[in-house]
């Protein structure tokens, strides 16, 4: 999987504020078909190639695939910054939806984590996730300081474990670089819902005690490798994800 970062913008075009390429201010209904129907392959498209390569790729290979002129993808999405929002947007509210389903429907903790991380993975949402929101942020900001605090501090007391963020303020702190690269609140959603279901987890003592909501997402991104043969592609995720959930799982001492 290959995500490379990107600075998006605050600022997104209106909805339907983009024609359909044609220019005309009167349109008739086969016109609209047509422009809704070149907005759907653009979107397939745009999905497909950046699951592929990464936010990274040029607008060229989105029309290329969607099998319409460059202009008619930019007169949809007058940048590609507010056409990588738009997908990545999709793809964040798709997560919480199956997060939900997951914690509605699974009595059990670890049954309602393990099916959110396979129905997830299986969509390959994880591929179009934004990078930010995969970064495990809280561990690696207290590293320096709590290395500072270890010298401090004697051989006895730095043998006991640092307590770990609480989970609010965890979800908070992650939920809020989320949230100001979609400027929305649909980021935070997904990490609020992810961590209700890491908390459970934890608490039934079935997840390890250190992993994080954006360890989970992390593994979402991990299992749902991009190959171009689509039962390879299906067997890898699977089996993948089948590793990553065991090192998940809490072990008794």
């Amino acid at each position: 999987m290959h995500i490379q970062d990107s600075h998006w913008p605050s600022a997104v075009a209106p909805a339907g504020a983009a024609g359909d390429g044609r220019g005309d201010g009167a349109r008739t209904a086969p016109l609209r078909v047509d422009a809704q129907r070149n907005l759907e392959h653009v979107l397939r498209a745009a999905r497909e190639v950046f699951g592929e390569l990464g936010y990274g790729a040029p607008m060229e290979d989105v029309a290329r695939r969607a099998r319409v002129g460059v202009g008619t993808v930019y007169r949809r999405f007058p940048s590609k910054d507010v056409l990588v929002r738009r997908i990545a947007e999709e793809e964040t509210a798709r997560l919480t939806d199956q997060a939900r389903a997951a914690l509605g429907q699974e009595h059990e903790p670890w049954s309602a984590l393990s099916r959110f991380l396979r129905t997830s993975v299986a969509s390959g949402a994880g591929r179009l996730l934004p990078p930010q929101v995969l970064r495990v942020g809280v561990v690696e900001e207290d590293s320096e300081e709590d290395a500072e605090r270890s010298d401090a501090v004697p051989a006895e007391e730095a043998r006991v474990p640092q307590q770990r963020p609480q989970p609010a303020a965890e979800l908070r702190l992650v939920g809020q670089r989320a949230a100001a690269v979609l400027d929305d609140a649909g980021a935070e959603t997904l990490l609020e819902v992810v961590g209700q279901l890491v908390e459970r987890a934890r608490t039934a003592g079935e997840l390890r005690s250190d992993v994080t909501v954006s360890d989970v997402l992390l593994v979402i991104a991990t299992a749902a490798p991009s190959l171009p043969d689509p039962a390879q592609q299906a067997a890898a995720s699977s089996r993948l994800l089948d590793i990553l959930l065991e090192g998940l799982r809490s072990r008794p001492a």
